[in-house]
């Protein structure tokens, strides 16, 4: 994964979605979250926003360790990407590696299938009218690559 990796790079803003008739809740667990400092940067994106400045969103200071659960309001039904970043130095941007491992926490729906950098297609998710609830686990460096 690249300094690129993220659709939270500009995420100086906390983005807000409209409401319709066929719209329900979408809530998110985070599992795994750890106490770094800095904010969570959670989005939820349509394929047409996926890594843009547009969609659902949330910042959250200072996280604390544990599980966390938000939820997004009146979400329309239909295909979306869950990106998160543990934003511990507050630029923003997602600190990686030269090999492009990412340095700071990040979860992503369907996070866990995730072998290369994501895109929408790999971590899309369908929403329907009723709205939905996802889980997903938070990914932080610790200097082991997974597997071995």
């Amino acid at each position: 994964m690249k300094t690129k990796w993220v659709a939270l790079t500009a995420f100086s803003m906390v983005l807000v979605g409209a409401g319709t008739a066929q719209a329900g809740d979408v809530t998110v667990t985070l599992t795994g979250v750890e106490a770094r400092g800095g904010q969570l940067l959670v989005a939820l994106q349509t394929r047409d926003q996926y890594r843009q400045q547009a969609g659902f969103g949330e910042i959250i200071a200072n996280p604390a360790a544990g599980t966390m659960t938000l939820t997004f309001r009146d979400v329309p039904a239909g295909d979306y990407a869950l990106s998160v970043m543990h934003d511990e130095n507050g630029d923003y941007q997602m600190q990686a590696a030269p090999n492009g491992i990412p340095l700071e926490g990040w979860a992503a729906s369907r996070g866990a299938e995730l072998r290369s950098e994501p895109t929408f297609d790999m971590v899309r998710v369908s929403v329907p009218a009723a709205g939905a609830s996802l889980t997903e686990p938070m990914f932080y460096w610790d200097g082991r690559i997974p597997g071995q």
